[in-house]
């Protein structure tokens, strides 16, 4: 049995998300459907995070095991092939038998973007969210030396089981605005909650307008409250940049 691992990039602007649902067309389904289709086998594609419907990838990790004798090459070609243009697997090769694409992970850095200007953007509108307010980025900033460390992010997550731990470590935060009206904040985290990364920028833009100030995201970990954050930011803007071993 050969262990694959790939490297895919995708639009999820068509998708539900990552995880396979039946009914919906998924990120996961697809790839399978591909893969099996080259292969004639049955294949499980496990990927390293289950991105949300909308949501883009630069480098989603990802890996599954066949039998069939098929070079690396030939199979990345032949995956390509019978995938829509909104996705691709950019690199696939053979690892040893115990790599887990999800439970090797070291962390994730994932990327939202924002287009913050006064009239909305033709180009940008499946690729960013829209803000209308100014927003101050020197008190955005602030927010990054309460978020980073180990925390428990229990109020920036989605419903979870009552036996899931919500301590995350995030390693770095930062914001890069590539031109006056675009903005990018970036996390890196070893792991991220439903909805985490959204709401943290949710809540951040809320600072950006003055609604909150940078200190109250102390408050809100504390509280350990989803209702004491910040909106959840629109799903299109997020983006999975690296996955790391």
């Amino acid at each position: 049995m050969r262990n694959i691992k790939i490297i895919a990039e995708y639009d999820g602007t068509n998708y539900h998300g990552w995880q396979r649902q039946k009914g919906l067309l998924t990120l996961q389904q697809l790839l399978e459907e591909s893969i099996g289709q080259i292969t004639g086998e049955n294949v499980t594609v496990i990927g390293a995070g289950r991105t949300d419907a909308r949501v883009h990838a630069h480098n989603q990790s990802a890996h599954f095991k066949i039998n069939s004798l098929i070079g690396t090459r030939n199979l990345l070609l032949g995956i390509n092939s019978l995938l829509p243009t909104d996705v691709v697997v950019k690199e696939l090769k053979e690892m040893d038998e115990v790599f887990h694409a999800r439970f090797d992970v070291k962390s994730k850095v994932y990327m939202y973007q924002i287009h913050n200007a006064p009239v909305r953007s033709a180009l940008y509108r499946d690729y960013a969210w829209h803000v209308r307010a100014p927003l101050d980025l020197e008190k955005m900033n602030k927010c990054f030396s309460v978020l980073k460390g180990t925390h428990d992010f229990s109020s920036f997550c989605g419903k979870k089981g009552s036996d899931v731990s919500c301590v995350r470590t995030i390693k770095d935060v930062c914001i890069e605005k590539t031109c006056p009206e675009l903005m990018r904040i970036f996390i890196e985290a070893d792991g991220f909650l439903r909805y985490m990364a959204r709401t943290i920028v949710g809540t951040m833009v809320e600072v950006g307008m003055g609604r909150r100030m940078p200190k109250d995201l102390s408050d809100i970990l504390a509280a350990r409250d989803r209702g004491r954050a910040g909106i959840t930011a629109p799903p299109h803007g997020l983006f999975l940049i690296e996955v790391k071993y």
